[in-house]
């Protein structure tokens, strides 16, 4: 087995593994394999909620980031309990990359309360959803399960809001947002679009919230951003910046 069949074998195991579709039969609930494909369940045992769909996504990203030399790191805001980040920490692993590093932000206690500035908000309901509070010390330990808890992964904890602007970062090869509601979306964009490499990734997961498709919007616009959004399934899309 040649080293690059070797390093594909460890990334299609880690995302089997993350999506804990090897052992399906025991998540019950509404876990399918398209479903778990689709990303349209809310797994009890995985370590991502993102779907094969969108994790394919971020392994062709990450793949186009190292063959194309696009500099920066790698960020998640909002990562629930890890997997996206854990596969992007494997990724650089696997590639033998000491260089990049990957950023996992998120509060750790579940989505905030709407905000008055952001009235498009105002209906959300996301932080009464105690399923999505994941503590940031079960995060590192499901990063720890894997072998991939060292130096080359910061965790921010806290709001968007106050953790984005004074993070340790300086450019970005692949922005991955997963916030649902506008204010979220809005913070991350605001925040690290500016940091993002020409040819680097901005991948949305939520887009078919109504809140988070008009922060997405409405940030185009105000940046006058003509880059075409491709879609990646139901709710997930990226563009590619060129400018």
């Amino acid at each position: 087995m040649t080293s690059d069949a070797g390093t594909q074998l460890y990334l299609e195991l880690l995302k089997k593994t993350i999506l804990f579709e090897i052992w399906l039969e025991h998540e019950g609930g509404n876990a399918t394999p398209t479903n778990r494909w689709e990303g349209l369940d809310w797994p009890n045992i995985a370590h991502s909620m993102i779907g094969r769909l969108r994790m394919n996504q971020l392994h062709e990203a990450m793949d186009t980031v190292l063959r194309e030399g696009i500099p920066g790191d790698f960020i998640e805001t909002g990562v629930w309990r890890g997997g996206a980040c854990i596969f992007m920490r494997g990724f650089l692993k696997a590639h033998g990359m000491n260089n990049r590093r990957v950023f996992v932000a998120d509060s750790f206690e579940g989505l905030p309360v709407p905000d008055p500035q952001y009235p498009i908000d105002a209906t959300s309901t996301f932080h009464t959803q105690d399923f999505l509070r994941v503590s940031l010390p079960e995060v590192k330990n499901n990063f720890r399960k894997y072998g991939l808890l060292d130096r080359q992964v910061t965790f921010l904890k806290g709001w968007f809001k106050d953790t984005l602007p004074v993070a340790p970062i300086t450019q970005l090869a692949i922005a991955r947002l997963d916030g649902d509601m506008y204010s979220s979306t809005m913070d991350s964009l605001n925040n690290l679009y500016p940091k993002l490499s020409i040819g680097g990734f901005l991948i949305v997961d939520d887009y078919s919230i109504g809140y988070c498709a008009a922060a997405v919007h409405d940030f185009r616009a105000i940046h006058n951003i003509t880059d075409p959004i491709i879609p990646i399934d139901i709710t997930g899309i990226y563009w590619r910046k060129t400018k």
